[in-house]
């Protein structure tokens, strides 16, 4: 995916500043007598649990952020602090600058009806309500006539491609097909903000693979501002923006998927991303060449295209690649041995990547 143009939308849609989650009761003394600087040892010591520590990040409008992490990292602890089904010990969250943790319960329950769409592993439908009730419900709950809010149920209805099962139960949809109805019924509301909690994860692999695909074909329509939990990288690195990685409550490093393999800011994020194929992960834009007079192939490659998806067809080519962008203008070059050596080779592929 490409990354989006920040400069293009200053004030970001979510910013947390210094979040903290500690669980116990006498949590939010020991966080002020320690000045932020949270010891886990001696927190547990004192009967409390670190959920979130100290937390800092952005997402930008239509930016799909993944944190992920491994159970008891802390992602979905942050991510239930930043809709505020959770209160944080400490620390600030803004919803396009507006501070949630000032909010009244009031203008919270707004802003989650108005602005956030919700997904969550389980998919919480009602059993004796049909595909198109349980979509419509959230809107008739918003005051929506019955009329209005079947209209747009069934416009959700076709975006998730469940046409003709409409009117079927919960009971009678495969996984994938109830994990479908979850989706549009968060997404009935038009949220501006999309929250993921490992939505995919209860799914068989091929089920989880085809609602990856139908995700991001949503995405490509809609463009959310998505954050999105799971404890799957290659899912993380399918759909991301940019990763999050969290251990014990830090987030130990937040950057695009190809820095996150090539350049692993802890010891803890290189364990993840050890055995990952870099070809899975870089993009053309990352290994092109400079454009230059060099005759060149008449075959053309997207910039934003990862490797893995071009490698064989490059590879049959006798001359270097054009690199185009969105208006099919040249931007680079691609050579057949920079893949091999992404291939095949193990040394200093850092140094190859722009």
């Amino acid at each position: 995916m490409a990354i989006k143009d920040r400069a293009a939308s200053p004030q970001p849609v979510i910013k947390c500043e210094s979040v903290y989650k500690i669980f116990g009761d006498n949590a939010a003394a020991l966080l002020r007598t320690s000045g932020g600087v949270v010891d886990a040892k001696a927190f547990q010591d004192a009967g409390c649990i670190i959920g979130v520590n100290n937390a800092s990040f952005e997402v930008h409008k239509g930016e799909l952020l993944v944190v992920m992490g491994l159970s008891g990292s802390g992602k979905s602890t942050l991510l239930r602090c930043i809709s505020r089904l959770t209160e944080p010990t400490a620390g600030k969250i803004f919803i396009e600058g507006e501070d949630l943790t000032a909010m009244s319960g009031k203008q919270l329950v707004d802003l989650r009806r108005n602005k956030m769409g919700m997904v969550f592993q389980s998919f919480a439908l009602l059993p004796h309500k049909t595909v198109l009730e349980n979509i419509a419900f959230p809107l008739q709950v918003k005051g929506q006539s019955t009329a209005a809010s079947i209209k747009r149920a069934m416009e959700m209805v076709q975006l998730v491609s469940l046409d003709g099962r409409e009117n079927y139960y919960p009971r009678q949809l495969s996984g994938g097909q109830q994990q479908r109805v979850g989706i549009a019924r968060s997404l009935a509301v038009e949220p501006d903000i999309w929250l993921l909690d490992e939505p995919f994860s209860a799914l068989d692999p091929l089920i989880r693979k085809e609602m990856q695909d139908e995700f991001l074909r949503l995405q490509g329509l809609l463009q959310k501002t998505i954050l999105f939990i799971t404890h799957d990288f290659d899912e993380a690195l399918r759909l991301a923006d940019r990763i999050a990685i969290m251990k014990d409550g830090v987030i130990e490093q937040l950057d695009t998927p190809a820095n996150i393999v090539l350049r692993p800011a802890t010891d803890y994020v290189a364990k993840f991303t050890r055995d990952v194929p870099r070809e899975k992960v870089l993009s053309c834009a990352n290994l092109m060449e400079p454009v230059s007079d060099a005759p060149v192939s008449a075959m053309k490659v997207h910039q934003d295209a990862i490797i893995k998806t071009v490698a064989e067809a490059v590879l049959n080519e006798s001359l270097p690649v054009q690199v185009v962008d969105d208006a099919g203008q040249p931007v680079g070059i691609l050579n057949a041995k920079t893949i091999i050596h992404i291939l095949f080779g193990t040394r200093g592929t850092q140094d190859m990547v722009r």
